[in-house]
């Protein structure tokens, strides 16, 4: 079982019922990622070139005929920063990044087999959002990125893909800071319970021997 497989305790993450301030017993210091803003994007590329490297298997036999195209993981690469302080709104500053997103690309060779290779897509921010005041510790700005792409097509000049991409970009102020919260204690951690496919269910549940009355002869 698990924290959310019919495990009962109070000691466990669900859903809170009753008083919430029940059961607090302590002040904890944790460590974490605060975020102190955030801001979504949801942008959709018609006609993005995309270069591929590291194909495998090496040396595609061209034309390829595009599959797919997918960001790998979730977190993307921050560069060209600038952050510049916007004096008339309150903690405000105008944020400025390229926004590199790594990509998986899956297509097929003119001999039929498929391939997958590396490839990118760069996204440029313009955004405003609260920067925490000059401390020791610094901040960061972090992307949390999402890419999909369900068409292609190949560009036999270079060897590229033409794409049309999805993109849902979130781009934070974080700081890894040490947190006072209160807290229920440590967590109850249940027992595993092995997966197992029941191929037998049905069968053993079968009786024995036959049941009911047989058939009366005429």
């Amino acid at each position: 079982m698990s924290f959310f497989s019919n495990f009962q305790s109070d000691k466990c993450p669900g859903v809170l019922t009753g008083n919430p301030l029940g059961g607090l017993n302590e002040k904890v210091c944790i460590q974490v990622d605060k975020v102190f803003d955030a801001c979504i994007r949801q942008i959709q590329f018609e006609n993005y070139v995309i270069t591929l490297s590291n194909e495998t298997p090496a040396s595609p036999t061209a034309p390829l005929t595009f599959v797919s195209a997918r960001s790998v993981g979730s977190e993307g690469t921050v560069t060209d920063l600038v952050v510049d302080r916007v004096p008339d709104k309150c903690g405000a500053s105008r944020v400025q990044a390229l926004v590199t997103i790594p990509l998986e690309v899956v297509y097929i060779d003119a001999n039929g087999t498929e391939g997958r290779a590396s490839a990118s897509i760069a996204v440029s921010q313009d955004v405003l959002l609260y920067v925490p005041a000059p401390s020791i510790m610094p901040y960061a700005v972090k992307a949390v990125v999402s890419s999909v792409s369900p068409q292609g097509t190949y560009n036999a000049a270079d060897g590229t893909f033409t794409i049309r991409a999805c993109i849902t970009l979130i781009l934070k102020i974080t700081m890894t800071v040490e947190l006072l919260v209160p807290s229920y204690g440590y967590c109850a951690i249940p027992p595993a319970q092995e997966y197992s496919k029941e191929v037998c269910a049905g069968f053993f549940e079968l009786p024995l021997y036959p049941q009911g009355k047989a058939c009366s002869r005429q």
